[in-house]
């Protein structure tokens, strides 16, 4: 009877102390979700009220507190690049593809970032794994546009290729800017074509520059670039 009152007692203090040891366990994952939520909040404020120092420094703190969390970096990175900080926003996106390679919000901004920064060979990668990852056609336009501003011009022909032959190059648009400073929009198609007829101006190519170029006008009769580009190449 002794034995049996005596094991009784260990099994009572074994679950006592495992009761014991997860409760500071469970109060430290409550604790978590309310600072967590309270610095939503304040970063739901913050933003409301257009304080974006206070934003940035509640989204650190919520990284600090969420490593594995990559929906915190990718705010910061889109906070740093609407603001303009394009430094910051390269930096805060690379960072993100480091720990999450199918970010696609790590890629665009990546690539827009260091595109402006005038480093095109760290953006191309980007706008060309965006393309693979979601399909986007006007990554795909970047992606050829810089192949041909790098001198990589067989690349960039197989990209015009490649989006010319798409379907939804016909019917999605893209903008380009005009002599009166406004912004003109044609067809991703049309703008595939006079990308192509620069690529064959560039490798003096007369003959498929211009009919490049005159397929981008049939397209979008008032496509001023295009205009302007069939004008050079006539020229040659």
């Amino acid at each position: 009877m002794n034995k049996i009152t005596l094991l009784l007692g260990i099994m009572l203090c074994m679950a006592t102390l495992a009761e014991a040891q997860d409760q500071p366990a469970a109060q430290d994952a409550e604790s978590l979700r309310k600072r967590n939520e309270a610095d939503q909040r304040v970063y739901q404020m913050a933003m409301r009220y257009n304080d974006l120092p206070v934003a940035r420094m509640k989204l650190f703190e919520l990284m600090e507190r969420n490593p594995t969390n990559t929906r915190y970096p990718e705010l910061l990175a889109n906070l740093y690049f609407e603001a303009g900080q394009f430094t910051s926003a390269a930096v805060s996106a690379l960072d993100l593809l480091e720990r999450n390679d199918q970010s696609i919000t790590g890629l665009e901004i990546a690539a827009y970032s260091l595109e402006q920064l005038g480093a095109l060979d760290r953006a191309l990668p980007n706008f060309e794994r965006h393309y693979l990852l979601t399909g986007n056609l006007f990554s795909l336009y970047k992606t050829g546009y810089m192949q041909y501003s790098m001198n990589r011009q067989e690349e960039a022909l197989n990209s015009v290729n490649m989006l010319i032959k798409n379907p939804k190059a016909s019917e999605e648009k893209i903008g380009f800017p005009t002599v009166n400073n406004e912004t003109q929009e044609v067809s991703l198609k049309a703008a595939a074509l006079n990308l192509k007829g620069m690529i064959y101006m560039y490798q003096k190519n007369k003959p498929e520059a211009i009919e490049a170029i005159q397929q981008a006008l049939e397209i979008d009769p008032n496509f001023e670039l295009a205009k302007d580009n069939l004008k050079e190449a006539q020229k040659m």
